[in-house]
């Protein structure tokens, strides 16, 4: 009977957990949960600080292929630098555990591979402990969310419509994240405002 009674208290906490994750990520139109983070140059941002601004949320893993595609052929630096100057701002998140693929890697490291790729997100922010990326319930590299001025959650999912790794593919997707960006713009409500992320899985 001990033994039964301590598996059920292990399924009743775990099934706790998980309610509170479920919970503790925001759903379409509901407030975007807050956090603090520390970028590459050691700076704290805060998501609350950018009240009044688009945010875009980025899931990044510089080792993933799906994030090669969309990196190598410049469609992501494009889109952050188009976002950037219309007056958003792009928080590109690495939740990848340190000694997981692409959470290896050191700020030094980081900060010369967003130079190479030409990326032009506001920050690059490190979540090596996963708490931030487990908050949005982030899956996938990437996996985007686009937050409008008012802090609620417009956009999340996918960053396009062709699910490869296959840069050639680029040309025809829809771009999911620039269409939520251009109706927020337009003060528009966003018309497709969640799809299924594709890419690796996050690596907590």
């Amino acid at each position: 009977m001990r033994i039964k009674s301590s598996l059920l208290t292990i399924a009743l906490v775990a099934m706790t957990a998980l309610v509170t994750v479920a919970r503790a990520a925001a759903g379409i139109g509901e407030t975007a949960p807050d956090f603090t983070l520390t970028d590459i140059n050691g700076k704290a941002h805060h998501l609350s600080e950018f009240k009044g601004k688009v945010v875009v949320l980025e899931w990044h893993n510089p080792d993933c292929p799906f994030v090669h595609k969309h990196y190598d052929s410049g469609n992501l630096p494009a889109l952050q630098r188009s976002a950037t100057a219309s007056g958003a701002i792009w928080l590109t998140i690495n939740s990848g555990a340190p000694d997981q693929e692409g959470g290896n890697y050191t700020p030094a490291q980081l900060q010369e591979y967003l130079l190479q790729n030409k990326a032009a997100p506001t920050a690059y922010l490190l979540d090596p402990d996963g708490k931030v990326g487990r908050l949005f319930g982030a899956k996938t590299t990437p996996h985007m969310f686009v937050i409008s001025a008012e802090g609620k959650l417009a956009y999340s999912g996918a960053i396009d419509s062709v699910r490869s790794a296959d840069a050639g593919d680029i040309p025809a997707a829809k771009n999911y994240v620039a269409a939520a960006l251009a109706d927020l713009k337009a003060g528009r409500p966003v018309a497709i405002s969640s799809t299924r992320p594709y890419g690796c899985g996050v690596k907590y």
